[in-house]
């Protein structure tokens, strides 16, 4: 997370990460801190000491400020402040107090000081902006019960008293155990909510307002992501409230791992950009979607981000170099590294084309939902008085977000800490910054803001339609007050449904899809702009298909309030076509087959027009397969993966048995003392270079049942590998190029031999040492039993299926298909719906004819002579199966971090668990 810059800010202890250390225990065991997790440290200062009595049932009876050496009735507890332990993943130093504005300006003196000596000339054109990485606090804590005696912490730091004070006119130490407890009968805590308000506007101003501020100054925009985003507990935890502190953004962002699907995260970043009228919204994506990510899980997640704002693409991630334990760094790589990354244009083009209409015009939505945060604050105290209504708290969250954007009513969340800021005073429409709604719609809150009753208030006079979902809010401010019944009572009302929101909202569409029977789409999304004298309709997915493979297509008619010529912006090919619409009460219909994972770019201009002629597209030909063997291509060697050796340390007589690459190392660094690598190793460049203190030899051992010639070893560790010695004979370690990375080397081996092969290779061994995989490449087969490899000969033909299965367990090169096909009346349509792969790319008679990626999995080949034509079908593949966690059982981990290549227990297998390669079913061939 962004604020330490390395360890450089905290090498001063004062601007380290603080807590509050609620406690029991005067000392206990410390705990080694990581990343930003705080564990107890004993370095802390007391602050105050409580006496705390509980009901029976573990609400707060009584509490009271006691003295240090004082006794108490109830249970003793003691409140510290105290400093985040130090941890690798800081560089052997802690994370940054970003309550503290001294600490962030710090970061900005050593950080973006120093981006202004070197580049501040660019600012502005070739450098328009400095990303932040989730910056956070220190992660808020809730007792498991409320008997417990444990630990508790919460964020904070030095002047939280001094400022809470001036903030609230109160002493902050007085009410402090209202954080931890539940008042008797639930009753909401005013001191709690003030608390949860407070450290979430320190941490904002303290932050990002302070660096935007500096990045406004400067010329630069302030763009990146928070942390913990996306649901109410989680930025509560982290953040306080994700959306107030987009105010000190010019580019506000997300990330968006693992694939995952937050709706929430997105629509958050996507309101601020709306209501302050920012230039664009970031999104680092794709990150931890591991090697097999295809193209169409790309193009997926890319839309619906877009649908919900995203202009600004950070593709995560291209590696320069992948050498040791960079290769665990959350694969695939988005460069030369993935053997699809010359084709990775057809993704990046489609989202170019897209975003120039989504960055046009303004946007059109006409619904706002006031955000729950702060009544979510209430609640965070023990989990057995808490939880069960914090969960509720945020599925009614997602709920009402899915709701609306599934029901294809657009919508924007109001910020109460906001608003204010953005609306001077209520109107109709309620004008927030740059947005004008004309509805509002309040879901569930048990605490409103005067601020947010004010002009609530002023709105619902005025006529505007105020819809209260649910109960009515009986706080003001965290204080119980009618104010928010009073408003309620003169709103509508509906009960905390999806019909009963979709109907009472049904009033203020603008777009509307539906399918051909009549339903409203469940999964499709859409953003819509106005631009001059047109608007801009973009319409995707908003989950993949539950089968990618097998898509017929399902027939949607877009309604469009107003009446408009529909033109289709191929974002594909870059093609413009009329589309078919027809008009009915002043609305504009458009018909249209949509596939899983299309997305339709639709402009929309001004007044009717003759409409195109419909034609449904033929998306299942029945065409004739390609059966038997085909011929075939390999773009590289094929590979024979040795990841498991018998290994000895220089003092060491015998060899112990046979390990896998990884776990024999960390054996190694134990028996010396030295520390396990990991995904929060301390950074090169701050440990220098450590020369080894031992020799490591690995012995691997294979089978082949064949004599070959011409094969190479691929290793890392070129400057540290002493001696490889192959079926008794020394191997000169003369480089001769490269395996796909410029950190793997090659040298030529000796001939493999028929029956057992033997590979010794002896490093220099210490802290700085990568022991990793080995590889052998040829024009050679290997086949797998259990966790037993042999070289096999090349098959001469392949069928279609798993590659995997056919002499290529582990290769991770491009694979071309090559069959003969005939055309009629010039014309071949090609279909290959089932493969395992980035994408397809066809080639007719040595021309280059297409793609094949998305449903309906069909390319249309034209003006050929009637006869018989060489197809040549090259399918990308992925590294899985050569650089994967292989031994990973759980084949639906999704989280594919340094962790999954060191699983353990039942999710640690020996054996090999490969990912299907291929072209799994015959292309069919149709005319």
């Amino acid at each position: 997370p962004s604020g330490a810059a390395g360890g450089y800010v905290t090498e001063d202890v004062r601007y380290r990460a603080r807590y509050l250390l609620f406690t029991p225990f005067k000392t206990a065991e410390a705990k080694k801190s990581f990343e930003v997790s705080a564990g107890r440290t004993n370095n802390g200062t007391l602050l105050a000491s409580y006496d705390v009595v509980l009901d029976e049932d573990g609400y707060l009876s009584s509490y009271k400020r006691i003295g240090e050496d004082d006794d108490a009735e109830g249970t003793k507890w003691y409140a510290f402040m105290e400093v985040i332990g130090e941890s690798d993943w800081f560089n052997g130093k802690t994370y940054a107090d970003t309550l503290n504005k001294d600490a962030v300006d710090r970061f900005v003196e050593v950080t973006h000081e120093k981006y202004r000596s070197c580049v501040g000339d660019e600012f502005d054109k070739t450098v328009p902006a400095i990303f932040t990485d989730e910056p956070q606090f220190t992660h808020k804590a809730v007792m498991n019960n409320s008997f417990d005696k444990m630990d508790m912490i919460m964020p904070w730091t030095d002047k939280v008293p001094e400022l809470y004070k001036k903030a609230y006119g109160a002493d902050i130490y007085e009410t402090l155990p209202e954080l931890f407890w539940d008042l008797p009968e639930s009753k909401p805590s005013v001191h709690r909510y003030r608390y949860h308000d407070f450290i979430s506007e320190l941490f904002s101003s303290s932050f990002a307002d302070n660096i935007g501020s500096w990045c406004r100054k400067n010329g630069i925009a302030l763009t990146g992501h928070m942390m913990e985003e996306p649901t109410l507990r989680s930025q509560c935890a982290a953040l306080g409230e994700a959306m107030r502190s987009y105010r000190g953004f010019d580019i506000p962002g997300i990330d968006m791992l693992c694939n995952n699907h937050e709706f929430t995260t997105a629509k958050q970043a996507q309101s601020a950009v709306h209501q302050f009228g920012y230039e664009g919204m970031l999104s680092e994506l794709y990150g931890v979607t591991a090697w097999d990510c295809d193209f169409r899980t790309y193009k997926h997640q890319g839309d619906w981000q877009a649908a919900l704002g995203v202009t600004v693409r950070v593709p995560h991630l291209s590696w320069y170099a992948m050498g040791g334990e960079a290769k665990r760094d959350y694969p695939a790589s988005i460069s030369y590294q993935s053997p699809w990354y010359k084709k990775y244009s057809v993704v990046e083009d489609h989202f170019a084309r897209l975003n120039t209409a989504l960055t046009r015009g303004r946007p059109v939505v006409k619904v706002a939902v006031i955000h729950p945060i702060e009544s979510f604050w209430l609640h965070w105290g023990p989990n057995d008085k808490t939880a069960v209504l914090r969960e509720s708290l945020d599925e009614r969250f997602e709920n009402v977000t899915n709701w609306l954007l599934e029901g294809s009513i657009d919508f924007d969340y109001i910020s109460e800490s906001l608003l204010p800021t953005l609306c001077e005073k209520g109107s109709n429409p309620l004008r927030v910054g740059k947005m004008k709604y004309d509805a509002v719609v309040v879901p569930g809150c048990e605490t409103l803001r005067s601020t947010t009753i004010e002009r609530l208030s002023a709105f619902r006079d005025n006529g505007g339609k105020l819809i209260f979902m649910g109960d009515s809010p009986h706080l003001c401010d965290a204080v119980p007050s009618d104010c928010g019944k009073n408003l309620f009572d003169r709103s509508q009302k509906i009960d905390f449904s999806r019909a009963s929101l979709l109907n009472a909202l049904d009033g203020n569409r603008t777009v509307t899809l539906r399918y051909a029977n009549g339903r409203l789409t469940d999964h499709l999304i859409y953003q819509l702009r106005r631009d001059n004298d047109c608007e801009w309709l973009f319409i995707c997915h908003d989950a993949e298909p539950f089968n990618k493979d097998i898509d017929y297509g399902k027939d949607v008619n877009i309604t469009v309030d107003g009446e408009y010529a529909a033109e289709l912006y191929d974002t594909q090919n870059g093609d413009v076509s009329k589309l078919t619409v027809s008009y009915r009460n002043g609305k504009t219909i458009i018909p249209r087959k949509i596939y899983g994972y299309d997305s339709l770019l639709i402009k929309l201009t001004d007044g009717k027009s003759d409409s195109a002629e419909y034609k449904e597209p033929d998306d299942s030909p029945e065409g004739k397969s390609v059966v038997g063997l085909v011929d075939y291509e390999l773009d590289g060697s094929n590979v024979l993966l040795l990841d498991t050796a018998e290994y000895k340390l220089s003092g060491e007589n015998e060899f112990s048995p046979s390990e896998e690459i990884l776990r024999l190392d960390n054996i190694c660094r134990e028996r010396l003392g030295l520390p396990l690598r990991g995904g929060s190793i301390v950074q090169p460049w701050v440990s220098g270079d450590i020369a080894p203190i031992d020799k490591l030899t690995l012995r691997f051992t294979f089978d082949s049942e064949i004599d070959y010639s011409g094969a190479y070893l691929a290793f890392e560790e070129a400057d540290r590998l002493e001696k490889i010695v192959f079926n008794g004979n020394d191997i000169a370690k003369e480089l001769c190029g490269n395996f796909v990375d410029i950190s793997i080397f090659k040298v030529k081996l000796t001939d493999i031999v028929k029956g057992r092969n033997v590979l010794e290779m002896t490093y220099d061994y210490g802290e700085k040492t990568d022991i990793e995989n080995v590889f052998i490449l040829g024009n050679f087969g290997v086949k797998i039993m259990g966790t037993e490899k042999t070289v096999i000969p090349m098959p001469e033909k392949i069928g279609f299926g798993d590659i995997t299965r056919q002499g290529f367990p582990f290769y991770g090169d491009n694979i071309t298909y090559k069959f003969n096909a005939t055309s009629v009346n010039g014309k071949m349509d090609i279909c290959a719906s089932w493969y395992r792969g980035a994408m397809i790319s066809v080639k007719v008679d040595g021309e280059e004819k297409g793609d094949i990626i998305y449903p309906p999995y069909t390319l249309s080949v034209d003006g050929l002579p009637d006869g018989e034509h060489r197809v040549e079908m090259t399918l990308y593949t992925h590294r899985y199966n050569t650089f994967g966690p292989l031994h990973l059982v759980n084949e639906a981990e999704p989280w594919h971090g340094p962790g999954a290549w060191r699983s353990e227990g039942i999710n640690w297998s020996y054996e090999y668990v490969l990912k299907r390669v291929g072209i799994l079913s015959a292309p069919k061939i149709n005319n």
